[in-house]
Order: C-alpha cells, then sequence, then structure tokens
C-alpha cells in the first residue's frame, strides 16, 4: 500500500538562484508567503490558499548584511523583516529603515567583543564563519523571540556566558524577558505556537555535542523556559499546537510529544524498525553500517497526519523516500509515490499539503494526498 501525491501548485523563485538562496513557503493557512533571501534583500510574496502569487502584493526588505551572516524572519503580515546576524537583532521595514536593533555577545568563535556594526568585522578573516542564532515571529506578529549569544551589552561580556534567550516587542525593540538557554549554539531555529503568542519552540543545534530542545512560555511578565528532556530536532507543531514532532540527535528515532516533552503513547519510531530498507539495495547490503535514519525535516499536514523522509539514508539510490503516517489509524508508515522521483525532503505546509523543491531548486512544488495505490 501506497499514497499518491497530487501536485497542487508549481511556484516559481522571484529571485534568481545566482543570486540567493532557495525559495520557501513560510506561514500558516491563509497568511502564507513564498520567502526568498539574496546577499541585499528579502523578498516575501503573499500566497492565496492556492498558492498562487497575490497581484502586486510583492515586498521587498533591503538587508543589513550577507545572507550567509545569520538567519531572518518576516513578519506574518509581511510588514517588518528581523535579521538575526553576528553581533545583533535589526528589525528592517521595507524602506530599508532599522526599526530597532538589539546588539548582543558576537557568534564568531570565541570572540569577546560588542561590536557596533557589521562593518567592523566585516572582513575579518576569524568572522568570516559565524555560528548564529535565530529570531521568530509569534503567531500574532507582536512579539519577536531572538536567541543570541549573551550577555546583552549593558555588562561585561564573558567567554564562559551562555546563549541566552530574549523576548522582544515586535513594534519598537523593548527585551521584556530574557532566560539563560542553557546552550552553545552552532545554530538554531524558531517554531512558534501556531494560536497562543504567549509560547514558542527552540530548536537548538550545538553540532556533536547535541541538540538541546527549549520550549518558552511568556505571561506577560516573566519567561518560563523547559528543558525538554534528551537531544531532539524539533521538526513541527500540530495546528492546535498540543503536539510537538521531534527527531532524536542521531536520527534513530522520530517521536510525537506533548509540549512538556512527554512522549504520547505508542508515538515513537525507531526508524530500523518502522521503515523498510530500500528497494534497491543490494542483497549483501549490511543495515549496521548503513541504517535507515529520519530526516530532519517534515511535519504535520492536520492534527494527526505526519509527513517524515529518509533521503540522507536513502542518497546511494535515485529515489528518495517520502512516508505518510495517521497519528489516529496505527497503520504504520505509508510510502508516498511521485510522479516523477523527488531530490529533497518535504517541508510540511499544514491544511493538507506540503512541499518539496525541484531538482535545480528555483521552483517550489506543491503537494496533497491523492489516495491510495497499489
Amino acid at each position: 500500500m501506497s499514497v499518491r501525491a497530487r501536485l497542487r501548485a508549481t511556484v516559481p523563485a522571484p529571485l534568481p538562484l545566482s543570486q540567493a538562496g532557495p525559495p520557501e513557503i513560510t506561514g500558516p493557512p491563509g497568511r502564507r508567503l513564498l520567502v526568498q533571501r539574496s546577499d541585499d534583500e528579502i523578498v516575501a510574496q503573499p500566497l492565496d490558499d492556492a498558492f498562487a502569487a497575490r497581484a502586486g502584493a510583492m515586498v521587498r526588505f533591503p538587508a543589513p548584511w550577507p545572507r550567509r551572516r545569520g538567519t531572518w524572519e518576516v513578519a506574518p503580515d509581511a510588514t517588518l523583516a528581523v535579521f538575526a546576524g553576528v553581533h545583533a537583532v535589526r528589525a528592517v521595514d521595507p524602506s530599508g529603515a532599522t526599526r530597532w536593533e538589539v546588539r548582543h555577545g558576537c557568534w564568531s568563535g570565541s570572540c569577546e567583543e560588542i561590536h557596533e556594526s557589521y562593518e567592523s568585522y566585516a572582513d575579518r578573516r576569524d568572522h568570516r564563519y559565524p555560528e548564529s542564532g535565530s529570531v521568530g515571529f509569534s503567531a500574532d506578529g507582536r512579539l519577536v523571540w531572538a536567541h543570541v549569544r549573551g550577555p546583552l551589552p549593558e555588562g561585561e561580556l564573558s567567554p564562559e556566558a551562555a546563549d541566552e534567550w530574549l523576548v522582544i516587542d515586535a513594534e519598537d525593540g523593548r527585551v521584556l524577558a530574557r532566560a539563560d538557554a542553557e546552550a552553545v549554539a552552532a545554530g538554531s531555529a524558531h517554531l512558534p505556537h501556531p494560536t497562543d503568542p504567549a509560547q514558542m519552540g527552540l530548536s537548538i543545534g550545538e553540532g556533536q555535542d547535541g541538540a538541546p530542545l527549549r520550549w518558552g512560555r511568556w505571561d506577560g511578565k516573566e519567561l518560563t523556559v523547559d528543558c525538554l528532556e534528551g537531544d531532539l530536532c524539533l521538526l513541527s507543531l500540530s495546528p492546535s499546537g498540543d503536539r510537538l514532532m521531534t527527531v532524536s540527535h542521531d536520527q534513530d528515532s522520530l517521536a510525537v510529544r506533548d509540549s512538556r516533552g512527554a512522549v504520547v503513547e505508542a508515538l515513537d519510531w525507531d526508524a530500523g524498525a518502522a521503515i523498510p530498507r530500500h528497494p534497491e539495495a543490494p542483497a549483501d547490503f549490511d543495515e549496521d553500517e548503513l541504517p535507515v535514519c529520519w530526516d530532519w525535516a517534515g511535519g504535520y499536514l492536520d492534527e494527526t497526519t505526519l509527513i517524515a523522509s529518509t533521503t540522507e539514508s536513502d542518497e546511494d539510490y535515485e529515489q528518495y523516500r517520502h512516508w505518510l503516517v495517521d497519528t489516529a489509524a496505527g497503520q504504520g508508515f505509508v510510502p508516498v509515490v511521485y510522479p516523477s522521483p523527488v531530490s529533497c525532503e518535504p517541508t510540511a505546509l499544514g491544511g493538507g499539503f506540503w512541499s518539496t523543491s525541484s531538482p535545480s531548486r528555483d521552483v517550489v512544488h506543491v503537494w496533497s494526498p491523492d489516495g491510495p495505490e497499489g
């Protein structure tokens, strides 16, 4: 038994890949954006329910530094872009004006400086490959959550300082709360609660050292941070926000958890047990040497349906594999059959949809399940 994938939309990149990174679709149903980042700008194109570009609605945000020097996020209403850089978090409006900036410790190695500007380290060789934090907008767009290298510049910077997690007013840049993230990150990503602006997930990567997962709650006065047990990558939240989808740091276990990090009963899958060997694997294939593993990709299509993938362990074969599982039915993982082979991981979009990139990475394909096959 398998599930056919039906192509629902083909969304071209607004910028040529010679100038920019690949495009991606962000935001929940009803507020979806096609976003693409070049060294000079972010382009955000609002999409309708059929994933077609809204006429005349494209927004451009001039960038304060090149894209290899940090991460970024566009507000749900596409009125503001926030750049998480090596030395600061900066909010920029479509005119290019800085609405606000919050400076922090330097993300480049053991640098102990508080930089005044990007230009102060732009040409330094020891700042060529910085680590990075990230930012995320709350569901209503009124808060920016920022993972930064601490502490903020009002005190002396110590090389032993831990990363910090900030809650910032998106309108004026006031730091409303701060907490120790209890991590030393190489990178991170925010996943907002889909309905509650006061909650946010933070997935942190520490390279080979681990993958701490944090869950934050802001009550208007205090930021409370839960350190979820284990090294986990947070992939997705269900539309209600009640369930998390995680993959373990070593990629052998995929699980559905509640917001406190507890595994929901019977919703924890070992890749080797849940997924069969690739059909093109040779007869003498050694599963101990090349085990099946989950990708750090996928998510919720609806409240009970997940999409996951095993492309990393399938890379020696022509066909990468994606899988659907209905967590309510308990029938296991069902392979997805595409009209032509896919060459990347899936991205869950909610509303029953997911996306993949074209082999050239200049087009986003949007898919939905189209019934069983076989």
